[in-house]
């Protein structure tokens, strides 16, 4: 889909101190090899004082108080997440609406596991271009992952898990980039990656074990990985290839790919063989500093590439998200200069 007024107008995020990767070895939580081959420098690892809701609010009220809009003129709030949101049954959506913009903000939760949030955002301009007057979106994340519940450092080979809560605001006025298109596509039967022997009534309280329901997963549906691994690029291939279409970009016009953090050689993978995208220009730096953040990982990087002055006038931003059922992207070009930008640090691309 082409958007002719969606605009990114400002971006938030609130990222916990880093923890380093080499002490997580050293701890014997965190796998040599596995160390060695992730690449990673460190991880956003948060205490028990913040829940992830409030992660969100933090993220979300920086993004608001940057894009310089009246809370007023926002029609819609979309809260995605992975993880547990600190009390069951509970309208977190809402929490992060009153507390970050206003009261009376209609407010949703957006959950397609780590491709929820670039998909909010496709859901968001489509609202956007039904409003007659001037109006913007709030898009937040937050989540939270620890023990006993999940182990971060072990429970999915190659990926990692970050705290850490991030925003962004859309409006249809104006902003430091534009929207230029959106795209999703689906495939349902990949669901079961992650269902893993089945449902159960209530919860179980067992740990999440990415392997686990990925064994199960290959055991059931046959095929084998390979046929799985096809699957998944296929569909990330025709939503890369959509949106790139629908935005009149060619892949080597793409500044920057904002893709999800996993290891160093799964980015390269992405980048190289799925976007036509030397790692150069991928989001990989910022996300070997703080792991993967659930369904954060492109705002967060958005928002870093916003804060350091790494974006310029006439850019296009790719973004990319997928997960076990879907996959959603978006291509952006920059307009101008966030106001929050640090121009000092402004660097040279490859």
């Amino acid at each position: 889909m082409r958007w002719e007024s969606v605009y990114v107008a400002g971006t938030g995020a609130w990222l916990p101190e880093p923890y380093p990767a080499r002490a997580a070895v050293e701890a014997g939580v965190y796998d040599q090899e596995q160390f060695e081959a992730d690449g990673l420098v460190s991880v956003s690892v948060a205490g028990e004082e913040v829940t992830p809701p409030d992660m969100a609010v933090h993220a979300a009220t920086t993004a608001l108080k940057r894009s310089g809009l009246d809370p007023r003129t926002v029609r819609l709030l979309l809260h995605s997440y992975v993880w547990f949101q600190g009390q069951t049954m509970w309208p977190v959506a809402s929490y992060v609406a009153d507390h970050a913009v206003h009261w009376s903000v209609p407010a949703f939760e957006v959950k397609q596991e780590c491709n929820a949030a670039v998909g909010a955002l496709e859901l968001a301009a489509r609202h956007l271009n039904c409003e007659t007057g001037a109006a913007s979106a709030v898009l937040t994340t937050g989540d939270r992952f620890a023990e006993p519940l999940i182990n971060r450092w072990s429970a999915e080979a190659g990926l990692v898990y970050g705290d850490g809560g991030t925003a962004l605001v859309l409006s249809n006025q104006g902003g430091f980039a534009r929207v230029l298109s959106t795209a999703t596509r689906a495939d349902n039967r990949m669901e079961s990656l992650a269902r893993g022997a089945g449902l159960s009534p209530l919860p179980t309280g067992e740990p999440y074990d990415h392997a686990a329901r990925f064994a199960h997963h290959l055991q059931s549906r046959g095929g084998g990985i390979r046929e799985a691994a096809d699957r998944l690029v296929a569909m990330v291939k025709g939503v890369v290839d959509d949106a790139l279409t629908d935005a009149a970009t060619d892949p080597s016009a793409i500044a920057w790919a904002v893709v999800p953090t996993g290891g160093q050689d799964k980015m390269r993978r992405q980048a190289e063989q799925l976007l036509g995208v030397p790692g150069s220009r991928t989001t990989w730096e910022f996300g070997s500093r703080t792991g993967h953040l659930g369904a954060g990982d492109q705002f967060a990087a958005f928002n870093d590439l916003a804060e350091r002055g790494a974006l310029r006038p006439g850019d296009r931003v790719l973004m990319l998200s997928a997960g076990p059922g879907a996959a959603s992207c978006a291509v952006l070009e920059i307009t101008g200069a966030p106001g929050w930008a640090a121009p000092a640090r402004r660097e040279a691309r490859s």
